[in-house]
């Protein structure tokens, strides 16, 4: 019995060893995504709040329910392989986040502007500050259900209000 037992344990360690089939490892690839890189795509940020966001021609972010407006089209791009910086298209304005996590357009391209874009569960996006974060959580991109923007210190990836919807230009 007890023999039974030493050969079963030693078929489970056997099996689950990485050469148990007798292949050859082969060395692991880094994975590279430079088509990702650099990539520009126009959209309107719909809020599960309701607004799109926008930057109006003063520099200040805000939400729109003007579905049309002119100021809600902003140019996605990409800079690194998740990373994103969001530009204004009428205005000029980048989207940035400053330490306290207050949002504002900046004419610059800074550091501030740069933001994690992660795909969720619920098919939308939430954009996370490269650069800031608060006790150690990252701050988000998110507007109120007036519209305003939301600090990134109360923002927390699951709260909806940190939800986007990429809609497409038509």
């Amino acid at each position: 019995m007890r023999r039974r037992l030493w050969l079963g344990l030693a078929w489970l360690l056997l099996a689950r060893a990485p050469d148990a089939a007798g292949a050859p490892s082969a060395p692991q690839r880094t994975r590279s995504y430079p088509h990702l890189e650099g990539d520009v795509r126009w959209r309107r940020l719909f809020s599960s709040t309701h607004f799109f966001l926008r930057v109006d021609p003063g520099g200040r972010v805000q939400g729109t329910r003007w579905r049309h407006g002119q100021d809600s089209i902003l140019e996605i791009r990409s800079v690194h392989v998740g990373v994103v910086v969001i530009k204004a298209v009428s205005s000029g304005f980048y989207v940035a986040m400053d330490r306290r996590g207050r949002l504002y357009g900046s004419r610059l391209y800074t550091v501030d502007c740069r933001f994690r874009e992660r795909i969720e569960e619920n098919g939308h996006n939430t954009y996370a500050s490269q650069r800031w974060h608060r006790h150690g959580q990252p701050m988000f991109l998110a507007l109120d259900r007036r519209g305003g923007p939301r600090p990134g210190g109360q923002t927390r990836r699951y709260h909806l209000s940190a939800h986007f919807l990429p809609v497409l230009v038509s």
